[in-house]
């Protein structure tokens, strides 16, 4: 072998000249400091990312494609709408509006997900959160058993004969929504077996971008729903996939907002109903992929988080200004209090609880909480309020954290009927015809619409109705009753007698869409969630009636060969179907038609809430789990 000569280095490999004898250690001192330093820093990765990655790089992450972001007045529903653009935008921003919860509006950047790429924020460093096992995160005693929390309810949560009516005509109502049940699955099933969604007129499966690389969010979603409804067949089918194919090891880009509700949510609820304890398993595992969202200067999350290793986190593109959004930020708690309570690791109600504090701190203008708070600064970042899309369900998760925590969570409360008030005196507008709406706010000025999403507040008021001031209970009443009134009039006022996605009352209109892109219905659940909670709260007759009507309106203009389909004009009864039967629809809105003709004794409100995703969470009885603990210890 032949070496080339080093300059000024004789052929015998000696005679160095002195400066080059110091460069030559100065570079041996070096590669031994250097080798020194990984022994020390190389066992801890986290470290070592927070070095050389505290500048992240500023690649964009595409976070869907406008087809896939259609259609919810805020991120959590829609996925396909096959509709031409509209709302006021591009293509790229088709209505996809993952959930109830925020919905980004079809009408401008910060109304609807526009879609296309976001923008990893240049101020948070790629790093992973690590598990938290600490003693300092360690909860009081025990975890929140299956046997536990059994102990701690009060009535049987299936009921007498799993809440059939003694009614004959309203069992027969319970029977049909169930065979719905079973048509929607089978084709799902048969078409779309793992896949997220079914598309039923052309019988294939969608999977989406949305929720980072996870699969079967219809069977998650259906979980519950399946087993309240006795369809042990088509659960079992259901639970035999969690144990095979659900994969949580995805390394895709996540709305931190739709998994939650939909994955986190849909497993709690599994695990509280059978006690199988694959669903708990499965969700704690999901639960610490999620925590990596909460890595920014305050502590809020952002909305979009890889559930793979890296655990980076960033906000949705169409967001101003890089923030977060309310109703994403907002719908957490009570998922996140389960997954404390079933790990026995206090990091996600203490990751909860920072952002109550921080809303709690900052001023909101006019008692209001805009839609849009910056994760970096800590402040608004504009004031656009709504009760529909991008608001919502943050709402909703006060009193229901309220509930939840068998009426002893104080702040919630607190904060509930102080924004109660707010938009009571804010928004809450009586049309010329008589109807109450609730209208949207932009800095102080009124846009007289209200969105179908919004339509779910009726149920919320109605709950929390009896735990307000004395002198104001029966005033709460009324208003959600008004509120469902006006939300059944935007149905009964269309072709189809199914709702529209945005109804208007100003130039003439009352409680009807006005704009082409306003029309479509997805199959979304708000306006029969309404109805279910007003019945067990009043049981006047009529809300099973609008009930009925609504499933037949379903039969026909959505129901088709292979599943069910959502309409792009609810004004005509010529359907144009969007070719999309969202999860929701087995997880919310037959769940909701279902208790609606069943009993009060299935699940009954005194012992459960449901999340924004109708999945029923337990109450948590902290007295009844502490004596249960000190019992089974003694024993």
């Amino acid at each position: 072998m032949v070496f080339r000569k080093l300059p000024g280095v004789s052929a015998s490999g000696m005679g160095l000249r002195l400066s080059q004898k110091f460069v030559f250690l100065l570079f041996l001192s070096g590669l031994v400091t250097l080798c020194f330093g990984a022994l020390f820093f190389l066992p801890d990765s986290v470290r070592l990312k927070r070095i050389f990655l505290s500048k992240t790089e500023t690649q964009p992450v595409t976070v869907g494609s406008g087809s896939e972001n259609d259609a919810r007045e805020h991120l959590k529903r829609p996925k396909d709408l096959g509709m031409t653009p509209a709302k006021g935008e591009t293509s790229s921003t088709k209505l996809k509006n993952l959930s109830r919860k925020p919905s980004v509006s079809r009408e401008g950047a910060e109304e609807r997900l526009a879609g296309g790429k976001a923008q990893e924020d240049l101020t948070l460093p790629k790093t992973r959160t690590e598990p938290a096992t600490s003693a300092e995160h360690r909860v009081d005693a025990d975890t929140f058993s299956y046997n536990t929390f059994r102990r701690c309810l009060l009535k049987a949560p299936m009921g007498r004969e799993n809440g059939k009516p003694s009614d004959p005509k309203t069992n027969e109502m319970r029977e049909k929504v169930k065979e719905m049940m079973k048509f929607a699955w089978d084709n799902y099933k048969l078409y779309a077996w793992g896949k997220n969604e079914l598309r039923p007129v052309t019988k294939n499966g969608h999977i989406g971008n949305m929720f980072g690389g996870l699969r079967g969010a219809s069977i998650i979603d259906s979980l519950d729903t399946l087993y309240i409804m006795g369809l042990m067949e088509e659960y079992n089918d259901a639970k035999e996939w969690v144990k095979t194919s659900l994969d949580l090891n995805s390394n895709g880009e996540a709305s931190l907002f739709e998994v939650n509700i939909r994955y986190v949510g849909g497993l709690l609820s599994a695990y509280y109903l059978t006690g199988e304890e694959l669903f708990k398993s499965k969700v704690l595992e999901l639960g610490e992929k999620l925590l990596p969202a909460f890595n920014t200067p305050t502590g809020i999350p952002r909305g979009v988080i890889n559930l793979g290793s890296s655990g980076t986190s960033w906000s949705w593109g169409w967001a101003s200004a890089g923030s977060s959004i309310l109703a994403e930020f907002g719908t957490l708690h009570l998922e996140f209090v389960h997954l404390s309570e079933l790990s026995g690791n206090s990091i996600y109600t203490e990751k909860v609880m920072n952002i109550r504090k921080l809303l709690n701190k900052i001023e909101k203008p006019h008692g209001l909480y805009p839609n849009f708070l910056s994760p970096v600064s800590g402040n608004w970042v504009q004031h656009h309020v709504s009760i529909g899309g991008l608001g919502d369900s943050f709402y909703e998760y006060l009193i229901k954290s309220y509930l939840m925590s068998d009426k002893t969570d104080e702040d919630a409360k607190r904060m509930y009927y102080s924004a109660l008030d707010a938009i009571e005196t804010n928004l809450v507008q009586k049309s010329q015809g008589g109807l109450t709406y609730m209208a949207e706010w932009r800095g102080g000025v009124l846009d007289h619409k209200m969105g179908h999403l919004a339509c779910f507040s009726g149920g919320m008021i109605g709950i929390g109705a009896d735990d307000g001031p004395q002198e104001k209970r029966q005033h709460y009443l009324d208003l959600a009753a008004e509120i469902t009134h006006t939300c059944h009039e935007s149905y009964t006022r269309s072709g189809t007698k199914l709702g529209p996605e945005a109804f208007r009352f100003d130039s003439g209109a009352e409680a009807t869409a006005t704009r082409l892109s306003d029309r479509y219905y997805i199959l979304r659940p708000e306006v029969i969630e309404s109805y279910m909670y007003m019945w067990r709260l009043t049981h006047d007759p009529k809300y099973r009636e609008w009930g009925w009507e609504a499933v037949q309106a379903l039969e026909q203009h959505c129901r088709v060969e292979s599943g069910f389909s959502g309409i792009r004009d609810v004004y005509t009864t010529t359907a144009s179907h969007d070719n999309m039967q969202q999860s929701f629809f087995l997880s919310e809105t037959l769940k909701y038609l279902y208790l609606l003709f069943s009993d009060d004794d299935l699940l009954p409100l005194e012992d459960w809430v449901f999340n924004t995703e109708a999945h029923p969470l337990p109450m948590i009885r902290r007295s009844c789990v502490q004596n249960h603990v000190t019992q089974t210890g003694a024993q």
